[in-house]
């Protein structure tokens, strides 16, 4: 590996980094913060994909669903103040429109939901509840910062929708798996 494709630049040893623009910043930083759980929330999509029970349209989807989580970090980790040289790609609408289109696809292939499910059930249910949850958790990070700097609209729709695409991944692949949902019920 030649000099300039070292993974390790010695930049950040002092607990900063640069934002795309070139701006320096504290690793906690805000901005830090919600493109590194986004980038988290990425990982667990690669492991989600990974099992072999994941059917091959549902790997399509969760392979184009990991692209647009890397375009997302490019936005959050883009500084608004400098110039960038070459803009970042957008979401679209479209993004939005497709992981819809997956919950309808896979909801119509499920049993109505007559109440809160537990999650689990299988290793990989419980990989996507994780990953919901993940996803929920960027998504209030990336609000948050939105109270700060600006962060485009369709990146919170998309992850708000992503959420319930890994709700509904979950309960196909349990229902595909022949898994049983243990229904919440309330102690009172």
């Amino acid at each position: 590996m030649s000099e300039s494709m070292k993974i390790y630049t010695r930049t950040g040893d002092k607990g900063q980094t640069a934002l795309i623009g070139g701006t320096r910043v504290p690793k906690y930083h805000d901005r830090i913060e919600a493109y590194g759980t986004v980038d988290e929330l990425n990982s667990f999509v690669g492991l989600i994909r990974d099992h072999e029970e994941i059917d091959t349209e549902s790997k399509n989807i969760l392979i184009e669903i990991q692209d647009r989580l890397f375009t997302l970090e490019s936005h959050l980790a883009e500084d608004n103040n400098a110039i960038v040289a070459k803009p970042m790609p957008p979401l679209h609408q479209s993004d939005i429109d497709l992981l819809e289109a997956e919950i309808d696809r896979m909801n119509e292939k499920l049993p109505p939901l007559a109440s809160f499910i537990l999650p689990g059930g299988h290793m990989l249910v419980s990989y996507c509840h994780v990953a919901r949850t993940v996803c929920r958790r960027a998504e209030r990070i990336c609000v948050k910062l939105a109270e700060k700097v600006p962060v485009q609209e369709t990146d919170l729709r998309y992850l708000n929708r992503l959420s319930d695409y890994f709700f509904e991944l979950a309960r196909y692949v349990g229902h595909n798996l022949g898994a049983a949902e243990t229904p919440w019920k309330p102690r009172y």
